[in-house]
């Protein structure tokens, strides 16, 4: 990152000078990348520098990061993306919000709309703003306590190989061998994927995904040789997965491997309009990729943990890699430790997903809540079609607010979080059940406060993503 030019704000203490000492509070101090880009125009064209803490910035067409140059966002700034206008990353965007300051990306003609929602009543859906499209140049892309909300918008062309025509992702990722970050923020509502990757390495934690995707698509969808992490996120109300992997097209040296752990998936699934019983509504490993998913809550979704065993063309969904492997990032396959609660027994049925439209291979599970594998019995064929009336309303997550069980049909209809809390209460079962025997991905994955991941936590104690002890998801 040699191209890099930070320069740090200097901020002076002053002492007031008095018969007794007095105590100063000093400010934490902005990174700034070279010269500040003005607010006063609306921007599209070419764009390089620092965008001004607590500044509004509005883009009115595409906006593009060149080779070598660099965007750095400071804490507090929001942007204003009108004409469904992208970021068309071909250099580094770095987007540093904070806890108390966060930075927004948004459409402005459109607001966060509580309570029941369905696609045909949210204009929205269909993409407001467009996305963060990063090409294989970009080998830098940080994103840390920054709202991306409406984001979606048709793509009109393809600005670099890669992305199609009318693609509706946030954020697409592309680069082999670089590093894409994206800690503590918030996607609200998309007609796609969330974010698609492809290849490269991630570490994506403790973000809170809601309403993603319309009539079909996935919160964090991994593909084309990602490694990386996908650890404490809560996602509440998606089309389909929470988090995938798959490695179409298949035509990279690296597979893609992914560890999903201590996640909180809840209402996940329901609006996929595509075949039944072909993709996931919480955690899908298909297309020769291989993955880790352990500690993970799920809560009124359409399927379980979902190992894909199939060869169907139609619905494009192949055969996980569940072989033993010698080198990488993630040796086999594996999975345990997560924790359900279902609320009808369509979603009990799909515990331990069956062969609906294709073939599955996921293994009932002893480590399990509930013991799936000892529900079923040892004579249990994977794929097989199973009654699980008697798990309909067992085992209660006890979250610190939120109705269980959901009545009428509300695991379809509530996709947001709104005033609901899902940390859990101290006499939760998920409390100290989780499994901290496994390392997350931590191979091309730079530690770096401003720079790169703020750190690669663990397994949690708890299954989910907020922990009793305070770590874990702080949103």
């Amino acid at each position: 990152m040699k191209h890099l030019r930070t320069i740090f704000y200097l901020f002076t203490v002053v002492a007031i000078a008095s018969c007794s000492k007095k105590s100063t509070t000093v400010s934490a101090p902005q990174i700034q990348v070279g010269k500040a880009i003005s607010s006063a125009t609306p921007l599209s064209g070419s764009i390089k520098g620092t965008m001004l803490a607590n500044t509004t910035y509005t883009i009115s067409g595409d906006v593009t990061i060149n080779a070598g140059d660099t965007v750095l966002i400071q804490k507090g700034v929001k942007v204003n993306v009108t004409n469904g206008a992208n970021f068309i990353v071909n250099g580094i965007l770095i987007s540093l919000g904070t806890k108390d300051a966060p930075v927004t990306i948004t459409d402005p003609r459109y607001t966060k709309t509580p309570g029941s929602y369905t696609p045909t009543a949210a204009a929205a859906w269909n993409g407001g703003w467009g996305g963060i499209y990063c090409s294989t140049t970009c080998p830098l892309l940080v994103i840390k306590w920054t709202h991306l909300d409406f984001g979606g918008a048709a793509l009109a062309a393809p600005p670099f190989t890669g992305p199609s025509t009318g693609d509706q992702y946030v954020i697409y990722w592309q680069n082999p061998n670089g590093l894409f970050v994206m800690e503590d923020s918030w996607m609200y509502q998309s007609p796609d994927d969330a974010v698609r990757f492809y290849g490269g390495y991630v570490n994506i934690m403790r973000n809170t995904l809601e309403k993603m995707g319309g009539t079909g698509g996935d919160g964090f969808n991994a593909k084309g040789g990602t490694v990386g992490n996908m650890a404490y996120n809560l996602i509440i109300g998606g089309a389909t997965n929470g988090t995938k992997s798959a490695n179409d097209p298949g035509t990279q040296a690296t597979q893609t491997q992914i560890a999903m752990y201590n996640n909180t998936y809840v209402n996940d699934g329901f609006r996929n309009t595509g075949t039944y019983g072909a993709r996931s509504g919480s955690i899908e490993v298909e297309n020769n990729s291989r993955a880790l998913a352990y500690n993970n809550l799920i809560v009124d979704c359409n399927f379980g943990v979902r190992i894909a065993g199939g060869n169907n063309v139609t619905a494009k969904v192949y055969l996980a890699d569940t072989l033993a492997h010698t080198t990488g990032a993630i040796l086999q396959t594996a999975y345990g430790y997560n924790f359900y609660y279902v609320d009808n027994v369509a979603q009990a049925n799909q515990i331990v997903p069956t062969n609906i439209a294709q073939a599955v291979v996921t293994h009932p599970k002893s480590t399990d809540i509930p013991n799936m594998a000892a529900f079923l019995g040892s004579t249990y064929t994977f794929g097989f079609a199973y009654d699980g009336t008697s798990l309909v309303g067992k085992n209660n997550p006890m979250f610190v607010n939120f109705p269980l069980p959901q009545t009428s049909g509300n695991w379809i209809t509530q996709a947001s979080v709104d005033g609901y809390d899902f940390h859990l209460q101290s006499g939760s079962p998920a409390v100290g059940k989780a499994t901290q025997s496994f390392q997350p991905i931590t191979a091309g994955i730079k530690i770096d406060p401003n720079f790169g991941a703020t750190s690669i936590p663990g397994p949690g104690k708890d299954i989910g993503c907020y922990q009793t002890d305070g770590t874990g998801n702080q949103h």
